[in-house]
């Protein structure tokens, strides 16, 4: 790639949703912009310019006289993602049954073996990302303008939180995800978007109480046992 002030703003980019996606940067985490203007090599213009296009993807937040920061994952947000997941899940597989050209299918293919292999390994990142992919070139092929916006939203979230599940030894539960995207593929290959919904819903139904374990934790005195100290709630 040409060492172009566009070139060097689609790069940092692109680090910036990985590392967001990966929790390398953590929600809620203001960016060092001056930082970020030195190590790429890029002016004020278009600094902003790349922020305010990851601004509306979901990645960052822009705040008036401060920078930017790492989109928060508050109980609300957090609320909202299980009310919606399901629900867009279902919808995208469905539309992407219909829809799917074969070059789509046969690169949903691609990116399946790349998440097989990625389970193999200890690298936490590579898993959720490749995850993440899968998930996403299902949203290409669904081809909805109204949809596509709110997946790509929820997978920013749904992959921050699989850095957590992933580092779990789960290999049952894994395996079983990878036998789920494989049993997608020949449902959308199939056509048969009634098929596709109902692994939608057994697919977040398999990951949903490991993405329950992130928001609630096993409490603290369960780990402390006899030691723990009483407490009682007002």
């Amino acid at each position: 790639m040409a060492n172009t002030a566009a070139s060097r703003k689609t790069v940092m980019s692109e680090r910036l949703r990985t590392q967001i996606l990966t929790q390398a940067l953590r929600p809620g985490e203001d960016l060092d912009e001056a930082r970020l203007s030195e190590e790429f090599g890029l002016s004020r213009t278009p600094l902003r310019e790349a922020l305010r296009e990851l601004a509306g993807e979901g990645y960052v937040e822009l705040q008036r006289n401060r920078s930017a920061r790492v989109s928060e994952m508050s109980h609300t947000t957090l609320r909202d993602f299980f009310h919606a997941a399901p629900m867009i899940y279902g919808a995208i597989l469905r539309l992407a049954a219909t829809h799917a050209s074969n070059e789509q299918i046969d690169t949903l293919k691609a990116a399946q073996e790349v998440f097989r292999a990625a389970l193999k390994t200890g690298d936490v990142a590579g898993k959720a990302l490749a995850n993440n992919h899968f998930h996403a070139i299902t949203g290409d092929m669904a081809g909805n303008i109204y949809l596509r916006p709110s997946f790509n939203r929820l997978l920013i979230d749904h992959a921050r939180i699989s850095m957590t599940f992933y580092e779990v030894d789960a290999s049952d539960e894994t395996a079983r995800a990878a036998e789920q995207h494989d049993a997608m593929i020949a449902a959308i290959e199939a056509r048969d978007a009634n098929a596709a919904g109902q692994l939608a819903d057994a697919h977040w139904a398999l990951s949903s109480h490991r993405i329950a374990q992130f928001v609630m934790p096993t409490p603290l005195s369960d780990r402390l046992g006899d030691s723990a100290p009483s407490v009682r709630i007002l």
